[in-house]
């Protein structure tokens, strides 16, 4: 019938149906039927109303047969559906006047009335709804979390902190580092200003807040899902439970367990043990966990002796000790004044210093300089640092995970090789004296390595004692080469050929090829002479100023003629004579600027190290292996994967060949005859500078390979002071006639 609808929802639930205009009209006159088992029934006319049915009541079901009793399950469910008519008929007047009747209960979807893609467009009420839904949703899996996550009895692997130990390379223990066990300090032994200082730093409102900082968390959250650079924010508590309980990846999952573990830490844990727990277990750097350790790591005293400006510097380090450590590099003591001079002013801001005394603080609470916590006598500290930065950078192992111990290193340097080289080493500073001589001895150094044809490093000699020096000589890269890097320009040469004019082909040059050996030679380019920027000619010179007439490329090298080596440079390329520099093992940084004195290395300064690891490729035929410190890793059982360095062809085997046999001829009968008793078919080459600030001896044997160099230089300036007259020499005398002698006794020990 016209006006009637079916009512859907609540409506339909109790089985009413209504006709619509008639309710409008007036209510009185809505006819309301519930049919057997709730089923709504239309409106009916009087002539269509089955017999039996109420003119003003509700028809219920089919009629009951006769002779059937009004009670049971039939009279119930009549009972109840005229209960319903009547309470329906009672609201109808409400319902018509809020417009109820008549639509739908619930929110229809796709949404009635609307056309197109309107239909979907969800309603004010829906998207009302929708929220609702997901913040009581949101919030009851928080609460269930909440309820579940309980606080781990097990700390991270700082509280069981181990040493590392380092092992020779016949597999004896050489050392053990680190700090065994973490000194536990009492909150009330930390300095009220020191505590001040890291809660100004990392958390003002420590005391006060909850344990989680909302905007941290949303930061870390945005940071953990876009990739991007991690912020700052997370409370002291939050801090304490990353490093304590969790593992250090950026993940949604780790920083929501971090911020349920802080809020029920917070509930359950006083504020001061919190904040006691938090400086015993953080990581200072310089292998430190814990605020006592980095006292006496930095200042050499116990955190209680501390003062406000000290305990500043502290709390910086809390942000990234390898960004803030002055010790490391001169970034570094820039970010750690900046930082300092902050926490000071921000202590102000927060009430825990007074101006007053921030007004004292002026000057940067300089620290020590590190040291090894180790058992490493003078010489095994520096083979020990040498190998942990190898294993930290080739196993890809943070230095705060290295810090906390536990690792096996295997080394491959040799006991015996060791205990030689320092014998030789000492014994020739035997003859130093600088109380004697101030003026030539003071600052002599020497320093020396030993590689293995395959890259393994030997032996070292770092200086005289880690603990007092940790300037390793062996490794430094302050002195120049000198002529004992022209092999280098001699191998480039026999692979590359010359170019003595532009418009012509190079030139392939031999052993044999002859070159002008007198000094003061001018030296050529394919335009002329070479003008140097102060509008001189250059020219060549020789040691002593002797003049050698032509002489072949082999007896130039033999005898260490600087002229011909000078102009070889320049004509077989300085860009070509650093790419075989290179390829050889020498650092790129370690070499200077393309200009003629390049050719004779007095503007390259490669380590010891650096330099037998070059002149071994003379005696590998070719091929350079970088060199290694480390053999293998281990920790508690587990194998740290290490990439072994390979052999790469630097120069033709013909040219490394050639090579070494001038190198021999320099041991036999030129500048290195001294040390031809010593091994005999060893192949090296003396080197001197200029300014005689520097004499090298580097040679091969079928074992090693082998650089010393001997040198006078202030630690405090790094300027090379010249090697006249050292221990005692004669004015003539070079300076790498001492490292000639050093490395004759190191090998004869060897043999």
């Amino acid at each position: 019938m016209p006006g009637i609808r079916r009512l859907s929802g609540a409506g339909a639930l109790h089985g009413l149906s209504y006709d619509r205009s008639r309710v409008r009209g007036s209510t009185a006159e809505g006819t309301f039927g519930v049919g057997k088992r709730g089923g709504a029934t239309r409106g009916r006319s009087a002539e269509n109303r089955p017999a039996g049915a109420d003119e003003n009541g509700p028809y219920v079901g089919r009629r009951r047969k006769a002779g059937r009793p009004s009670g049971g399950a039939g009279g119930v469910v009549g009972a109840l559906a005229a209960r319903r008519a009547e309470l329906l008929r009672a609201l109808a007047p409400a319902f018509a006047k809020a417009g109820v009747l008549g639509k739908r209960l619930r929110p229809a979807y796709p949404r009635p009335g609307r056309l197109g893609w309107r239909r979907w467009i969800p309603s004010g009420r829906q998207w009302l709804g929708a929220c609702l839904y997901l913040v009581v949703g949101m919030f009851g899996f928080v609460g269930v979390a909440y309820a579940t996550t309980d606080i781990p009895d097990d700390l991270n692997s700082f509280a069981t902190q181990q040493d590392n130990v380092f092992y020779w390379a016949d597999g004896s223990k050489m050392a053990r580092t680190g700090w065994v066990s973490r000194q536990e300090m009492p909150l009330d032994k930390v300095p009220k200003k020191v505590q001040g200082a890291v809660l100004s730093a990392e958390n003002a409102s420590f005391y006060s807040d909850p344990g989680v900082s909302p905007s941290g968390v949303m930061r870390a959250v945005k940071a953990a899902a876009t990739g991007g650079e991690t912020q700052g924010g997370s409370t002291i508590t939050q801090q304490y439970v990353k490093n304590a309980y969790l593992k250090q990846d950026r993940t949604l999952s780790r920083k929501f367990t971090e911020v349920l573990l802080a809020m029920k830490l917070d509930s359950k844990t006083g504020k001061k043990q919190i904040l006691q727990d938090y400086l015993n277990t953080s990581w200072f750097g310089r292998g430190t966990y814990g605020i006592q350790r980095a006292s006496q790591a930095y200042y050499g005293k116990d955190v209680s002796q501390l003062n406000a400006s000290e305990g500043a510097f502290l709390a910086s380090l809390l942000k990234g000790a390898g960004l803030y450590d002055p010790a490391l590099s001169e970034k570094n003591h820039e970010r750690a004044v900046e930082r300092w001079g902050w926490i000071l002013d921000r202590m102000v801001e927060t009430g825990n210093l007074s101006a007053t005394e921030r007004a004292t603080y002026t000057k940067f609470p300089e620290p020590i300089a590190p040291s090894v916590a180790s058992d490493a006598d003078a010489q095994t500290g520096y083979l020990v640092e040498l190998a942990k930065q190898y294993a930290i950078k080739t196993g890809h192992i943070k230095d705060a995970d290295f810090d906390l111990g536990g690792y096996q290193v295997y080394t491959t340097f040799e006991k015996t090789r060791m205990a030689a080289l320092t014998a030789a080493v000492q014994n020739t500073q035997k003859s130093f004296d600088a109380e004697r001589r101030p003026n030539t001895d003071t600052f002599a150094k020497i320093g020396a390595a030993s590689i293995a044809p395959d890259g393994r490093l030997l032996a070292v000699y770092g200086g005289p004692d880690y603990l007092k020096q940790g300037f390793n000589e062996s490794n430094a890269t302050t002195i120049p080469a000198g002529t004992a890097f022209t092999p280098f320009v001699y191998a480039a040469a026999l692979d590359e050929g010359v170019l003595r004019a532009r418009d012509k082909p190079r030139t392939p040059i031999s052993p044999t090829s002859r070159y002008d050996g007198n000094d003061k030679v001018t030296v050529q380019t394919p335009e002329g002479p070479y003008w140097d920027r102060s509008g001189k000619v250059v020219k060549g010179n020789n040691d002593g100023d002797r003049n050698w007439g032509q002489v072949t490329l082999r007896q130039a090298v033999a005898d260490s003629i600087n002229t011909p080596m000078l102009q070889l440079g320049l004509d077989v390329g300085l860009d070509r004579a650093q790419l075989f520099a290179q390829r050889s093992g020498f650092l790129n940084s370690s070499l200077g600027p393309k200009v003629p004195g390049f050719a004779l290395g007095e503007n390259s300064m490669p380590s010891a190290i650096r330099m037998a690891s070059a002149y071994g490729t003379f005696a590998a035929k070719g091929m350079h292996t970088e060199p290694y410190s480390v053999r293998s890793i281990t920790r508690n059982g587990a194998t740290i994967p290490l990439v072994a360095p390979k052999p790469e062809r630097a120069m033709s085997a013909k040219a490394a060949s050639a090579v070494t046999d001038a190198l021999q001829d320099a041991v036999t009968a030129g500048s290195a005859k001294s040390a031809s008793k010593a091994h005999p078919g060893a192949a090296g080459k003396t080197g001197t500078t200029a300014a005689n600030t520097a004499g090298w001896f580097v040679a091969n044997t079928e074992r090693e390979s082998t650089a010393v160099v001997v040198y006078r230089m202030s630690l405090t300036d790094l300027i090379p002071l010249p090697l006249t007259g050292l221990g005692g020499d004669a004015a003539s005398t070079p300076g790498s006639e001492r490292a000639v002698r050093l490395w004759a006794e190191y090998i004869k020990a060897v043999k």
